[in-house]
């Protein structure tokens, strides 16, 4: 009887485009359009910089893109390594909702067109990838119970490795059996702790788990398929990952509706370069301002009630640098009273240091909501906004654009993609989201031109 990791990788070795629905199809475009454009705006950030630098001195030369009008090309680990970062490294990629710890552009983009441009795989090919990779990336991540971060894991530094094998393996053309070592590699290298978000220092190894997790898949996939082996029973074994990274997770969540319950329509887009938890706190402040007329100079303080997590790693009321404040709540929701949060430009080291911004971030209190205030997703947040004249405005945001329930339909998503990607140009970014929004016609992925310069 196959194990539950054999199954998934018997899953995923076998998927072709045309089991794909049409809806999955088009949602998967989105993503690596929003994947793409992450990485491009992330290009330009000194910490990106510094990965770059790395992934040339240590690869030899290739023909895999780090995404960025530069045109850098490399190994394909390498590159997915880069493009995991980059893709992670400005709180823009998107996410899966109801959450189950996992980024699946940041995961399983960098592996799929990284294998894809190196064998010139075609764009059905990468969509097929992605497919593999966010079905078996996803039933991990539910698998969990959402456990590991209570201990102290980063959830996609975790898991994220597991779907890029997938994406790699199927662009390889894996057989079942070296899919099954390719998750059991990848187990062993799952990596990735919050320290930084309890420590206050150090946030910038953030970004660096989603790069590792896409490293991880090349790396995981290319070995198994050269014959090195890993356990078949890497998921649900006693010393497997359910039972290692995880507390009380529901091992049947590991295969449950697999080939019948798609995950894509799943995926969230941010519109704010923050964590997904200030999301509904900040789209709060925007349309209460809107609707009462007040400034920021007019706050006294907030109080945000929101899921139990924005307490326990989101209650940073003194962030040290831009990727501190950007997993704070307070700072964020502050921000969004000066500052215009839909450009990620305002996320910066001189809004860190604005001294109305961090006054109002000090007069943040964060509680956990009240059992009457529950919402279709456990983003939901309620805020109150006592005013300096002693008003006191409290204000329902139990969701935002980008959810699954108002999804950002293309004109939005050009809206988003346009502003990441300036630094290609008006025609080019255009020319690239055209492309991309027909990527299932391209033969060769390594024809397609990232840089801007084509």
């Amino acid at each position: 009887m196959a194990t539950q990791t054999e199954t998934l990788a018997k899953f995923a070795s076998e998927l072709k485009f045309e089991d794909i629905p049409p809806e999955v199809v088009e949602r998967t475009k989105d993503c690596i359009i929003d994947t793409i454009a992450a990485c491009t705006f992330g290009s330009e950030l000194p910490w990106s910089k510094m990965m770059i630098d790395h992934a040339l001195a240590t690869s030899g030369s290739g023909k895999v893109s780090i995404f960025g009008p530069e045109g850098h090309k490399v190994q394909p680990a390498m590159a997915a390594l880069a493009n995991g970062t980059l893709s992670h490294s400005f709180e823009l990629d998107n996410l899966r909702m109801p959450s189950v710890g996992m980024h699946p552009g940041a995961s399983l983009v960098p592996c799929a067109f990284g294998m894809g441009q190196e064998l010139g795989a075609s764009g059905k090919d990468i969509i097929t990838a992605f497919t593999a990779g966010i079905e078996v990336l996803s039933r991990i991540g539910q698998s969990s119970n959402h456990s590991s971060e209570d201990i102290g894991f980063h959830n996609p530094g975790i898991n994220g490795g597991f779907g890029g094998a997938m994406a790699a393996g199927s662009i390889m053309g894996l057989d079942a059996d070296r899919m099954t070592n390719a998750l059991g590699i990848a187990g062993s290298l799952s990596s990735g702790l919050l320290e930084f978000a309890m420590s206050g220092t150090g946030g910038m190894v953030k970004r660096l788990h989603l790069g590792r997790a896409s490293e991880s898949g090349i790396l995981a996939s290319t070995l198994a398929r050269d014959g090195f082996t890993g356990p078949n029973t890497i998921l649900e074994g006693k010393f497997g990952w359910t039972n290692v990274f995880c507390r009380g997770a529901d091992q049947a969540k590991l295969t449950a509706g697999l080939g019948e319950v798609w995950d894509a329509p799943h995926i969230v887009f941010k519109r704010f370069s923050c964590h997904i938890t200030s999301h509904t706190p900040v789209q709060g402040i925007l349309d209460m301002k809107a609707e009462h007329g007040f400034s920021g100079d007019d706050v006294a303080k907030i109080l945000i009630e929101g899921a139990k997590k924005c307490g326990t790693h989101h209650y940073i009321l003194e962030p040290t640098d831009v990727m501190l404040g950007q997993y704070s709540n307070a700072f964020c929701a502050a921000l969004a009273l000066f500052k215009d949060p839909m450009d990620p430009r305002n996320f910066s080291q001189e809004s860190i240091d604005d001294p109305k911004i961090r006054e109002v971030c000090r007069n943040v209190e964060i509680r956990e909501l009240p059992e009457d205030a529950q919402y279709e997703y456990a983003l939901g947040s309620r805020l109150t906004v006592t005013l300096k004249d002693g008003r006191e405005i409290t204000h329902d945001s139990p969701s935002f654009k980008g959810l699954p329930i108002d999804p950002l339909d293309r004109e939005s998503l050009w809206e988003k993609f346009s502003k990441l990607c300036y630094r290609l140009g008006d025609k080019e970014a255009e020319r690239l989201f055209e492309q991309l929004c027909e990527i299932e016609t391209i033969d060769d992925i390594a024809t397609l031109d990232t840089t801007g310069k084509a």
